[in-house]
């Protein structure tokens, strides 16, 4: 598989630039990727299994790998749960898949969500990875809205090999994670939203 675009960008500018902010004595120590793993919970599979391998497919479809089914870890009585059902999926990617899933998801899929000013700046997990969640699967080109039996929603995360959420941050806006602006706590970024409705309209 040929390098990705921004597997380039992170060789050709963001590592040199990393290396001057930080001080960095040895080119390993530069944050780099590790991988991005992407996990869709789907609640309804308690009742029907049918419901988990729509979801299965179009995460497939979305990330451009075979994906595996999650089980639950524990009975909850309430809610009809038995510890090892399957309920939901997930894949994770790393290599190049990693890097062309993340330049699709900064410059397509995040611009799409309408008032979208930025992701939350505050949504590192003091170990130098990001999370992020996504409400509709359809905001990934990828999904055809005509076909789409449910709204899913799916979590993303982002780990890096930064050794915290400092260099963590500066590493992955170099790479193009759009994060909101600095703010207030008074001022947080709008819950994501799509900017397609049912129709086609926008």
């Amino acid at each position: 598989m040929p390098t990705t675009r921004l597997r380039e960008k992170y060789d050709t500018s963001v590592k040199q630039k990393l290396i001057e902010k930080f001080s960095y004595g040895n080119v390993h120590m530069v944050p780099k990727l590790e991988k991005v793993v992407i996990n869709m919970s789907v609640g309804d599979a308690i009742q029907s299994s049918k419901v988990l391998d729509v979801a299965v497919k179009e995460l497939e479809t979305i990330s451009g790998q075979k994906a595996v089914i999650t089980k639950a870890k524990k009975s909850i009585a309430a809610f009809k749960l038995r510890e090892g059902m399957s309920i939901g999926c997930k894949v994770t990617l790393r290599g190049e898949r990693m890097y062309i899933f993340l330049d699709k998801l900064f410059n397509v899929v995040l611009p799409r969500i309408r008032d979208f000013r930025g992701l939350n700046r505050k949504s590192f997990d003091g170990r130098g990875n990001y999370n992020l969640g996504l409400k509709e699967q359809i905001v990934f080109p990828e999904i055809n809205f005509d076909k789409v039996d449910k709204m899913r929603g799916m979590d993303i995360v982002i780990v890096t090999t930064a050794k915290n959420d400092e260099e963590a941050l500066e590493f992955l806006v170099q790479m193009g994670l759009p994060l909101q602006k600095e703010r207030t706590d008074a001022n947080e970024a709008p819950s994501l939203q799509l900017l397609t409705v049912p129709g086609g309209d926008k």
